[in-house]
C-alpha cells in the first residue's frame, strides 16, 4: 500500500463515519467506526456500525471495504452539564420500538416499555464453568453481580457492548454466527469457537471439554416440566429459581441474539418456555419465550426467540401461539413486553393478522344480515390485548368509517392474502396437547 494510503488510514479513528462496502453486495451505506485493531497480517481492521441497519450487520472491515475521501470526521457534540459537574451524553439507540396507535376516538395508545425487575446476570456457584476454562478449583461467586470481567454493569450504549464479542458458537450440529454482544467470560471471548451442551446450556472452550461434559452430562432435555408434546414439537415449562442455572446460561445464549435484552443475575420471578424438536439423540432447542409470574401490565411474554437455524419455518409463529394459549387457560388477554425488536414486531403483526382474520372469515351471517363482531370479543376469542387488536385492524386498514360508526371491512385482496399466509403455516398449537394449570402466584410468598 502506498504512504499516502497508510496515512489516510491513520486518520481513521473512532468515531469516523465513511462510506463502507457491504459484506456480499456492491452498497456502499455510511458506517460507524467503533472500534480499530491490526490484524494478524499486521493491516488495520475496522470495527463499523452502518447507520440505516441493525446492529447484527456490524462486522470488521478491511482497508479494501473502506472510501477513506469521503472521510467524516467525529462531531464535537455540546454536553449537557449534571449536577455533579460531570457530563452525559446519550448515543442513539438502535432499539426498533412499536409505534404509537391512533384509536378511531382519536385517542392515543402509548404503550408503557416497563421492564419489570431488571437485575444483571451472575453465574450459579454450582457450576464449575469458570474452573472448567481455567483448570482451577472452584471458588465461591459472591451474591451480588461482579464488578470485574466481562459481566461488568454496562449501560445499552457503551462502546464495548455494543460490539460483538463472540466470533462463533457450537450448539449442537449446528454452528452459528452470533448477532450482538453477550458478557461471557473474557477467557471464552478470546476463543474461535464457544462450545454449548444443547440441553443444558453450559459453555465451553474446546472440543475436549464438550466431549468430557457430554460423558457426565445426563440431560437429554430441558430440566423442568414437559407440558406440551404433540409428534415432534415439545414445550418445557422451566422454573426461574428451581432451574438457576440453566435459566442463565439460557438468557446468555439468548442475548448473542436479541439486542435489546437486559440479562438478571436473580432469575426466580420469571418461567422459561423452551420449544424442542425431538429426535433420536434427544430434545432439542428450537427457540424460547420467558414471562413474569407476576406481571403488573399483564405482559405474557417477557424475551422470544427463535435460534437462527429454525427461523423462517413457522417456529417463531408457533411460540407466540403457545403463549396465548397459555393466555386462554388462564382466562386473560396478554401482550408482549415492548419495545419488540424488528424482527419481533414483524412476527407479532403477522400472528395478530392471521389470528384476528381467521375470526372475522368465520363469522356466518344471521337472518340475512350481516355479521357483527365487538373488539372485546376479537380480544376475548383470541386472548389479544384490545389495544392491539385495534393497532393490528388498522394496520391492515379494515376499519372503516361508515354512516356514523366505525365498521370492519374485509375486502377480497385481505381474504386472499390470508388464505395464502394460512397455507404456509404448517405446524399449529393443538389445545388438546396442553397439560398444564395456571398458578396464582400472588400467593406463593417468595415463589
Amino acid at each position: 500500500m502506498a504512504e499516502n494510503g497508510l496515512h489516510a488510514l491513520d486518520m481513521v479513528v473512532e468515531g469516523c463515519r465513511l462510506p463502507v462496502r457491504m459484506q456480499g453486495a456492491d452498497e456502499w451505506p455510511v458506517a460507524e467506526v467503533l472500534s480499530k485493531r491490526d490484524g494478524r497480517d499486521g493491516r488495520p481492521q475496522f470495527y463499523v456500525h452502518y447507520m440505516d441497519f441493525n446492529k447484527r450487520l456490524d462486522e470488521w472491515v478491511t482497508a479494501d471495504r473502506i472510501n477513506v475521501e469521503k472521510l467524516q470526521f467525529p462531531k464535537k457534540d455540546k454536553q449537557t452539564p449534571v449536577k455533579d459537574g460531570s457530563a452525559s451524553t446519550r448515543a442513539p439507540s438502535s432499539r426498533a420500538s412499536t409505534p404509537e396507535k391512533e384509536l378511531p376516538n382519536g385517542n392515543i395508545v402509548r404503550t408503557k416499555s416497563v421492564v419489570g425487575r431488571k437485575r444483571k446476570i451472575q453465574l450459579d456457584s454450582e457450576d464449575s464453568q469458570d474452573s472448567l476454562l481455567n483448570n482451577k478449583p472452584m471458588t465461591p461467586v459472591p451474591k451480588g453481580p461482579r464488578q470485574t470481567g466481562s459481566l461488568v454493569d454496562k449501560t445499552h450504549d457503551d462502546v464495548v457492548t455494543r460490539m460483538k464479542n463472540v466470533d462463533l458458537i457450537e450448539l449442537g450440529r449446528h454452528r452459528i454466527r452470533p448477532w450482538y454482544f453477550s458478557p461471557y467470560p473474557i477467557e471464552l471471548t478470546n476463543c474461535p469457537v464457544i462450545y454449548l451442551c444443547e440441553f443444558c446450556l453450559k459453555y465451553m472452550k474446546s472440543v475436549k471439554c464438550l466431549q468430557r461434559h457430554r460423558a457426565k452430562c445426563n440431560l437429554h432435555h430441558p430440566p423442568g416440566n414437559e407440558i406440551y408434546r404433540k409428534q415432534t414439537i415439545s414445550f418445557f415449562e422451566i422454573d426461574g429459581r428451581k432451574h438457576k442455572l440453566y435459566s442463565q446460561n439460557l438468557c446468555l445464549l439468548a442475548k448473542l441474539f436479541l439486542d435489546h435484552k437486559t440479562l438478571y443475575y436473580d432469575t426466580d420471578p420469571f418461567l422459561f418456555y423452551v420449544m424442542t424438536e425431538f429426535d433420536c439423540r434427544g430434545y432439542h432447542i428450537v427457540g424460547y419465550f420467558s414471562k413474569e409470574k407476576e406481571s403488573t401490565e399483564d405482559y405474557n411474554v417477557a424475551c422470544i426467540l427463535t435460534l437462527p437455524p429454525y427461523q423462517r419455518k413457522g417456529y417463531g409463529k408457533l411460540l407466540i401461539e403457545f403463549s396465548y394459549t397459555l393466555s386462554k387457560f388462564e382466562g386473560k388477554t396478554g401482550s408482549p413486553e415492548k419495545p419488540l425488536s424488528d424482527l419481533g414486531l414483524l412476527s407479532y403483526r403477522s400472528y395478530w393478522s392471521q389470528a384476528i382474520c381467521e375470526i372475522l372469515m368465520d363469522l356466518k351471517e344471521e337472518n340475512s344480515e350481516r355479521p357483527q363482531i365487538t373488539i372485546n370479543e376479537i380480544s376475548e376469542m383470541t386472548s389479544i390485548r384490545k389495544e392491539d387488536v385495534i393497532s393490528t385492524l388498522q394496520h391492515l386498514n379494515l376499519i372503516n368509517y361508515y354512516k356514523g360508526q366505525y365498521i370492519v371491512t374485509l375486502c377480497q385482496d385481505a381474504i386472499e392474502s390470508h388464505q395464502q399466509a394460512m397455507t404456509k403455516r404448517k405446524i399449529r398449537i393443538d389445545p388438546k396437547c396442553l397439560h398444564w394449570q395456571p398458578k396464582d402466584w400472588s400467593k406463593r410468598g417468595k415463589w
